[in-house]
């Protein structure tokens, strides 16, 4: 079984410029969801929105090809893929020759979902599309939808988690409410460096205390660890601490190496969000 110790993260890495798909790291996810009361069988559906910024490969002939491309992994899978690892990975594709788009798009495909269900008895597809340069003009930039948090005073103190910040109006008639914050940031669970991001979190249920949650939020603020548990941490303190009906939580984190990721965690199954990138992206 993989650890982020063994990794490449945090260690000098020679860049490889011709297609290798070993070069993907894959670590499994049940030991940190264990870890937060998730388990085996998670009360929730999701998937990991990934943008890559810096594909490129060479044509038949030898010119150089650059697209973006963007990966859905579902949050089923057994294993998530070390970010720096698929850096790697994708800088592997700049001085191979493809025929077209389709095979790369097809090449990552098939290498990725492997690596995701590797080590188990089931197996499945991720999304990946390919996005060439005469669809660029059609990329957006949009803030996520929500009341935002930020616009209280609060006092922080707290920089670790504190799940005990949370609590909800269960006396009072359930609410429906999309609250976000452009406040998150965490640390990277092997390296330490800070990762960046915007959360927006939609409920059913008793009304949760907005600055509880906003200082909740900040107190990821010195925490390690890697995007998609921080997530699926939030989405299970919100979930067991204030008993909501239904709970998406969704965060978009600031790139880094070309790549950014996206988790979305919910109770209830659903058509994905648009993978359309913020400001700070």
């Amino acid at each position: 079984m993989n650890t982020p110790e063994q990794s490449q993260l945090g260690k000098s890495s020679a860049y490889v410029d011709q297609y290798d798909a070993s070069l993907l790291f894959p670590l499994p996810r049940l030991e940190k969801r264990e870890e937060i009361g998730a388990g085996a069988n998670p009360p929730f559906f999701g998937a990991d929105l990934w943008t890559g910024y810096e594909l490129s490969w060479l044509n038949p002939r030898g010119k150089p090809q650059v697209a973006l491309v963007q990966f859905t992994v579902p949050c089923e899978t057994p294993n998530l893929i070390e970010s720096k690892s698929f850096k790697l990975y994708l800088n592997s594709f700049n001085n191979s020759q493809f025929s077209d788009a389709a095979e790369v798009q097809a090449r990552l495909r098939a290498d990725l979902s492997e690596a995701v269900w590797r080590g188990s008895n089931k197996s499945g597809s991720i999304g990946v599309q390919v996005l060439q340069a005469d669809r660029f003009d059609a990329q957006q930039i949009n803030e996520l939808d929500g009341l935002l948090l930020d616009r209280l005073d609060v006092e922080c103190s707290r920089y670790t988690p504190a799940p005990e910040l949370l609590s909800a109006k269960h006396e009072e008639a359930p609410v429906h409410e999309t609250l976000v914050s452009n406040l998150l940031k965490s640390n990277c669970l092997v390296t330490g460096q800070p990762d960046w991001g915007s959360v927006q979190i939609h409920y059913s249920g008793a009304q949760i205390d907005q600055e509880g949650l906003l200082q909740y939020l900040v107190s990821f603020r010195n925490h390690n660890e890697f995007h998609e548990q921080c997530v699926e941490r939030i989405f299970m303190d919100i979930w067991t601490r204030c008993k909501p009906i239904k709970l998406s939580v969704y965060a978009r984190y600031t790139r880094r190496g070309g790549l950014d990721i996206n988790p979305l965690r919910t109770s209830h199954p659903g058509a994905l969000p648009a993978n359309v990138r913020t400001a700070r992206q």
